[in-house]
């Protein structure tokens, strides 16, 4: 399953809102330095839909605030 993400880093709390079947917004505490808020982008969504951190993938967007992550 592919779903579209708008990456919120920096954010002051964590929190996966869906909007609408296929698109979300992520918010995350961790700063878009090193990759940091990506790790937190995925574990996040991971927890959100009850499944492996290794299960959750980006497949488009690692340096945009636009992502598609992948759910297998």
């Amino acid at each position: 399953m592919k779903i579209f993400v708008k990456a919120k880093p920096g954010a002051r709390e964590e929190l996966v809102e869906r909007i609408d079947e296929n698109n979300f917004d992520v918010s995350v505490h961790a700063p878009p330095v090193k990759g940091l808020a990506n790790q937190a982008i995925i574990k996040a969504v991971a927890q959100y839909f009850k499944v492996a951190p290794s299960r959750v993938r980006i497949v488009s967007g690692f340096t945009s605030r636009q992502k598609v992550l992948e759910i297998s």
